[in-house]
């Protein structure tokens, strides 16, 4: 766990694009808006920046962004869509130790797909008497590691109930982790998140929603989309929040 001091809160280091997640300190908690139309991803930004002013809250507060993405990306793709956002947020100084602390979902709307990079919702810290927890924790596909190469993924290839069932349980348990890593428990979800164009009905009464534990009494929700990379097949994430916000994009 790295702190935040600027943003008030703690988050647990990732790959270069985001964190892993994030968790308010004490005293303040964890907001997250959502965009209704989705605004374009660098309007995002300018919105993002007015709202915040508002709110008298620094740029740094800024802890989650959820994209939404035309189309899944080869990973050189990848990376080239990520570095003019990264760029973006060392512009706003936003960086900590040279980390980025904000944790962030990226996928694909797969029926009706955005046109261009869009923002679908974003997180941001304020001050507040609330006493439990209230976090962020970023997306992740079914990968043993942070490297993105094919040999990484779980059940390359293989979409049968089987070969989801691998790739659910590898998500799952980077989820756990995540979870432990910022102190916070199952009890503390108020929405988990899957995305993937494959069929997972199987899956949720004997895999998915056993591994949420108390957070299953919120339900799941299944977004029909793709992660980014190609090849990549199935996505979580999860937050807990007590404020959710609609702004029009």
């Amino acid at each position: 766990m790295i702190d935040n001091p600027k943003g008030n809160f703690k988050f647990a280091k990732g790959s270069g694009p985001y964190s892993s997640g994030a968790v308010a300190h004490d005293g303040y908690e964890v907001v997250r808006v959502i965009f209704n139309p989705l605004s374009k991803l660098w309007d995002a930004f300018d919105i993002i920046e007015k709202h915040l002013k508002a709110l008298n809250r620094p740029l740094h507060a800024l802890c989650g962004m959820e994209l939404r993405i035309p189309e899944a990306l080869s990973i050189e793709g990848f990376n080239e869509f990520n570095q003019p956002y990264i760029d973006r947020l060392k512009e706003w100084g936003t960086h900590v130790d040279g980390l980025n602390p904000v944790a962030r979902t990226n996928v694909a709307i797969a029926v009706n797909p955005v046109t261009a990079p869009s923002v679908y919702g974003f997180s941001y810290t304020i001050p507040s008497d609330h006493k439990g927890k209230t976090f962020v924790i970023a997306g992740a596909g079914e990968l043993r590691s942070s490297n993105l190469s094919g040999s990484e993924i779980v059940s390359r290839g293989d979409t049968s109930t089987e070969g989801l069932r691998a790739k659910a349980k590898q998500v799952l348990s980077i989820m756990d982790r995540r979870l432990d890593s910022l102190g916070v428990t199952h009890a503390d979800i108020t929405q988990s998140n899957i995305y993937t164009v494959f069929n997972i009905a199987e899956l949720m009464e004997d895999t998915i929603v056993p591994a949420l534990h108390e957070a299953a009494h919120h339900g799941v929700r299944w977004h029909f989309a793709r992660p980014p990379v190609i090849e990549i097949d199935y996505e979580m994430d999860m937050r807990g929040v007590r404020s959710e916000i609609t702004l029009a994009g």
